[in-house]
Parts: C-alpha cells; structure tokens; sequence
C-alpha cells in the first residue's frame, strides 16, 4: 500500500471546516477573484466562434506558441507603446506554468527565488513543486506602498537565482517604482540574478504616475521575463493563456531562450484552438476591462466614503488591482473576525494571514463583486467592526 503524505496546506482549518458545514449559496464571498462569478457582461457567441476555427483541427506545435498567437502578444505591448520581440515571446497555458518553466530555468533544486511579502500565496507552493526554496523580502507601508530595497540586499546570497516582483501586487496594489526599479537591476548585475516581473493586473491601474514602471518588457540590462496573461487581461481564467517575454544581454538572453524553448517542447501544454482564438480574444479585452474598472473604481470608493475619520477601520492606499486592505481593530486573531464575520454576517472574507501580512488586524476584500451585494456584505462587516471596541 502507498502512503500519500498530506500536505499542510492540503489540510482543513477551522474556517474552511465552517465554510462546508454551511449553506455556501446563503455565504457572500467577498473573497470572490473569478470574474467570470460575478455578473460581467461578456460577448459569449464572439469568444466562443473564435475559439471553433476550422484550423484548430489541425495540430502544428510550437514549443514558443504559434506565430499569430505570438503576434497578437506583441500587439498587445504595441497599443501600449511598448516594444517586443516576437521571437522573445513563449506561450504558456498560465502564468503558473510560466513560474514553473522559469524556476526550471533558472534554478536547481534547493537554490532560492526571492518573494516579496505580503503578497498572493502562489509562490511557496510552486517552488516546493520545483524542489526550490522562495525566499520573502518585504514591502512595506508608510502611507504607500514601497519594496524594502534593504531587505532585498540581505536575503542575497549565492544560491538565489532570481529575484520576483509583482507589480501591481496582488493585494496590496502597489507598483513598482522607476527608483525601485534601478536599485532591483544595480542588484542583479552585482550578483549574477535574473528579475522576473509578474504583470498580471497592469491593466489595472488607478490613476497615471509618472513614477510608475508600466512594464519592464524592454529591460535588457540584465537576464528578465516579464509574466501576463489573459486570465486578467481578457478576464478569461479559464481559457488558459498566458506568456513570457524574454529580455537580457544578447548572448544570455539567446541561450536562455534555447533553453526555455527545450523546456516548453516537453510540455507542448498551449491549446491550439486558444492560440487560434488569441487575436479575437485580445479584441474582446476592452469591453470587459472596461466593466472591471468601473466596478472596481466603484466598490472602492463606496468603502472609502464608508471609512472616514469616525471609522474604527481604515483603508490602506492602493494604485491598482482587485482589492483592498482594510486594518480593523485588533482585539482577536484574525481568525477569530473570520469565524465571527462567517458565522454571525454570513459574509467570506479574508485574513491578512492569508497573504502573509507580518502582524494581525488586516482583512482583504475582492472590490469586483456585485455592487449592491459588495455594499451589502461590508456594511455588516463594518457594524461588526464598531462592537469589537463595546
């Protein structure tokens, strides 16, 4: 007989054993990141025509991804005013399986990446996947959002291969800095590392910031991959397209992508009639984008209108993405707010241990549910909020 060990964050915890033991259609996810759960309105019969072209019966692959869907990527950074090689794009079927290509890349079992925190608890799992260690460095909060540059510096040594950055961050919604960025490059030219920059909610922003890196897709000082995909681009997680553009020093970058190209061969893992689709899918992107953004907008400024000098909460500045954090008062562990938000309020939300956040008193909300209920749900939590101090 095998034995099958059970991973720690296989097992169930007090919260997710309430969450089964309830009605889960009566329970108001305010975890909710599945835009296609949340009433947009997508152009069904356009996405789904293009994805049964005559031409996706026949199998022709390419371990990068084929041309036209290739194509349609670098058309993407061209409305952007970017400029990106065509033959320095792989497709990838997610930009979880472009972290594990490139953690194959770049690194052999029991090197490190470095992480920030807090951030989505994506990368440990992957790594541990990849017999690799993630290795956190700290953003931190001063009325906005920074990378602890410092930090950094003294998680480097010789078995980091790569640093990682997530920009916008995913929850915190901060970006990443022009200043930021050329301290981050000074570091991996010093010590030999790559920078892989993970860009999935970049069509998310806010405002406009002149100090804001939009991408570092034309960085080519040092070895880079710059990570997105259709999941938020397109708001399709379910078609399951993503990519990575390749940059660096000519002859390292070459033999990177020699390399990378061997990998993604072995896998072959990109449909071909979602390759096929890929131009016709990135012109649905504004119309749902568009939703996303007004809802967004809308549910954030809803809760900061909720949130103001009378409020025992407050909300912390954010320059994108689909969430926000709030501190509350901190008279119980997060779980406990947790357990008593699900069972009194019938409201999911998450903690701020969930995203590693280093102390306690941070609750995280999706801002992309249905307005009327994202009202709903957070005005209970915030009367909740108010009898913790009584």
């Amino acid at each position: 007989m095998f034995s099958l060990r059970t991973p720690k964050q296989m097992q169930q915890n007090r919260i997710s054993k309430l969450i089964e033991n309830r009605n889960r259609l009566e329970i108001v996810n305010l975890t909710e990141s599945n835009p296609t759960q949340v009433g947009f309105d997508y152009n069904i019969d356009f996405i789904t025509s293009s994805l049964t072209r005559p031409e996706s019966i026949f199998y022709e692959p390419d371990p990068k991804g084929l041309l036209e869907a290739r194509e349609s990527v670098c058309n993407y950074y061209k409305a952007r005013k970017v400029k990106v090689e065509l033959d320095n794009i792989f497709l990838t079927a997610s930009t979880s399986e472009a972290y594990t290509f490139l953690f194959k890349l770049l690194a052999d079992p029991g090197e490190q990446v470095l992480v920030p925190i807090p951030s989505y608890p994506l990368f440990e799992h992957l790594a541990q996947a990849e017999t690799i260690k993630a290795v956190p460095y700290n953003l931190y909060y001063d009325g906005d959002w920074h990378i602890d540059i410092y930090s950094i510096k003294k998680a480097i040594n010789s078995s980091v291969k790569a640093i990682i950055i997530v920009s916008p961050n995913n929850p915190t919604g901060s970006c990443l800095k022009k200043d930021e960025l050329d301290q981050i490059i000074e570091i991996c030219l010093e010590h030999q590392i790559a920078l892989i920059s993970d860009e999935v909610f970049s069509d998310y922003t806010y405002q406009e910031s002149e100090q804001r890196v939009k991408t570092i897709a034309e960085v080519d000082q040092i070895l880079s991959f710059t990570m997105s995909g259709l999941s938020k681009v397109a708001g399709l997680p379910q078609i399951k397209l993503g990519w990575v553009v390749v940059n660096g020093p000519s002859n390292i970058a070459t033999e990177a992508m020699l390399r990378l190209e061997f990998i993604a061969d072995l896998f072959l893992s990109v449909s071909t009639p979602v390759q096929h689709a890929a131009r016709s899918l990135f012109e649905s992107v504004s119309h749902i984008q568009t939703q996303i953004k007004e809802r967004v907008l809308s549910n954030r400024t809803w809760l900061q209108s909720q949130l103001g000098k009378e409020s025992v909460c407050s909300l912390l500045s954010a320059e994108a993405g689909w969430y926000s954090i709030i501190q509350v008062p901190n008279v119980m562990t997060e779980e406990e707010m947790i357990l008593q938000i699900l069972e009194q309020e019938n409201v999911l939300i998450h903690p701020g241990y969930f995203f590693d956040f280093a102390s306690e008193g941070w609750l995280i909300t999706s801002l992309i549910v249905e307005q009327e209920k994202f009202k709903e749900a957070m005005g209970r939590i915030l009367s909740r909020a108010e009898l913790w101090l009584k």
